[in-house]
């Protein structure tokens, strides 16, 4: 009898949406030390300002802010060290060609608990130009619209 997965969302970048047009989604897990895990377990992290480089062949994200753990003492590392992002070779190659030669980047979607693991999603995103933000502005203002109309028909 298979068990069903539980994600926890811990943290959500929205203006990632609104910045890039988002391509293709990725889930990868994340090298991190136990009082940071800790941490993220408490909902004491922000992906708001990180980006992700491919360097080396190594997937790293940088600008994660995770809050040191209140009783890590000694044992607590930098909030904003670079963190490993763990993908399969393959995948990690196809990214950095496309990154490349079609002018994409990669952005942190979602820092998620799947089971007892800690979950990344990124995405492969192309930036969006002043008249694409004003363009999906205009839309969710019209959804936001027809939504209370719609409740105040009902």
């Amino acid at each position: 009898m298979a068990e069903k997965q539980q994600f926890v969302l811990e943290a959500n970048n929205k203006k990632a949406y609104y910045d890039y047009f988002i391509e293709q989604k990725y889930e990868c897990g994340i090298e991190l030390f136990g009082t940071e895990v800790k941490s993220i377990r408490q909902g004491k992290v922000s992906i708001k300002e990180a980006f992700i480089k491919i360097e080396k062949g190594q997937v790293i994200v940088y600008g994660m802010h995770i809050s040191p753990y209140e009783q890590g003492n000694i044992f607590n590392k930098d909030p904003l060290r670079p963190k490993k992002l763990l993908m399969h070779r393959y995948e990690i190659n196809k990214l950095e060609a496309q990154i490349k030669e079609k002018g994409y980047t990669l952005v942190p979607l979602q820092v998620f608990i799947k089971g007892r693991l800690v979950k990344v999603e990124i995405g492969l995103a192309r930036g969006k130009k002043n008249y694409d933000k004003r363009e999906s502005t205009a839309k969710k203002e019209l959804n936001r619209e027809l939504e209370r109309n719609f409740k105040l028909r009902v």
